[in-house]
């Protein structure tokens, strides 16, 4: 029972599908291992297959966020001062000006833990509810039903993935936007706790839910049908006669597209989480009628740069790692032979 509900036997299991599937009706076919046969050091659905791709996406969100911390501070403090930071290019000038080279790295621990926990159950938790929800389903209400499910299951992990965002995301953007209040996470930590207690770590928390679960939704169902597509009527080749880097320029282009498309999307929440975090006393609705309509969507140009490169990266980053480990990596799902024969009849 555990095997079916956490997907044994779905179309998203292993580049082997078919075969098993072709063994149904003749029970002649040998059923490739997929530890051995395959080279994977794994199996799919293994604690260590999970593990190792808790462990990716650890990587993949911990160094992306880190290295665009100067970027997206620049982006915080146009959502809240527009009339100070005009532009991106202004806003580095003036943080340069104001606080130096240095200025422009403030943030950078809480950035760093934060959103390497967010990543570990982004990704790893991304895999156990995809190949849960795959499996409560069956392989054929799988493939018809994939986009959806691509959509729940990304929905699923990045609820508790927030929980573990949100105190770091919290101390972040208060450093970044309060200059004078801390320099470093060591003396920002406390600080919020003594002064607001544990609500500040988590009063963000629900809009932080309305900016991530949208954002990870389209990051998650936009890569996998894109990768679905481009192999399909892009790629000159099936994806089993590509090379493993060829591979990877797929995931990457794939990635950036996916991410312009999640920046867009969770704006409005970025906005509304960054003047939370700023007014300690204020609400997610006031700031929303501090913002106003055109206000939600300041800063939405410098997001796009930095979403783009950093979904990119992290999809990079996740699969490079997965291929490095000798992961499962099923190719793009294809409709079940079960399936195949149901339509043919219906014809």
């Amino acid at each position: 029972m555990l095997d079916l509900l956490l997907g044994k036997q779905n179309p998203f299991q292993t580049p082997t599908f078919k075969v098993n599937c072709a063994a149904e009706l003749d029970q002649s076919v040998k059923i490739p291992d997929t530890v051995t046969d395959e080279g994977y050091s794994c199996e799919f659905g293994s604690t260590k297959f999970y593990t190792l791709c808790g462990f990716a996406g650890i990587l993949s969100c911990g160094l992306t966020h880190t290295a665009c911390v100067p970027l997206d501070l620049v982006k915080c403090r146009i959502q809240t001062e527009p009339e100070k930071y005009k532009n991106t290019i202004n806003g580095f000038k003036v943080v340069i000006r104001e606080e130096g080279v240095r200025g422009l790295g403030r943030g950078w621990a809480p950035t760093l833990i934060g959103y390497s926990m967010q990543g570990l159950c982004k990704f790893g938790l991304y895999e156990v509810f995809k190949s849960l929800y795959s499996g409560i389903l069956g392989p054929e209400n799988a493939y018809l039903w994939r986009t959806s499910l691509y959509l729940a299951a990304s929905a699923s992990c990045e609820f508790f993935a927030d929980i573990a965002l949100a105190p770091m995301e919290a101390c972040k953007v208060r450093m970044q936007l309060n200059p004078t209040f801390a320099k470093t996470l060591r003396e920002a930590f406390p600080k919020m706790r003594a002064k607001e207690g544990i609500y500040a770590f988590y009063k963000g928390l629900t809009p932080l839910w309305g900016r991530q679960i949208p954002y990870t939704m389209m990051k998650f169902a936009c890569f996998e049908r894109t990768v679905e597509a481009f192999y399909k009527y892009v790629v000159p080749k099936p994806r089993s006669e590509c090379s493993k880097s060829e591979q990877l320029v797929v995931t990457f282009v794939a990635g950036y597209i996916a991410g312009v498309f999640c920046a867009v999307v969770s704006h409005p929440s970025d906005s509304i989480v960054s003047v939370l975090n700023k007014d300690s006393g204020s609400s997610a609705m006031e700031a929303l009628k501090k913002l106003g309509p055109y206000g939600v969507w300041k800063g939405l140009m410098p997001r796009i740069l930095m979403i783009g490169i950093i979904t990119a990266l992290q999809w990079f980053i996740y699969d490079s790692v997965k291929v490095y480990f000798k992961l499962p990596r099923p190719p793009p799902p294809e409709m079940p032979e079960s399936l195949k024969r149901k339509q043919a009849t219906q014809d």
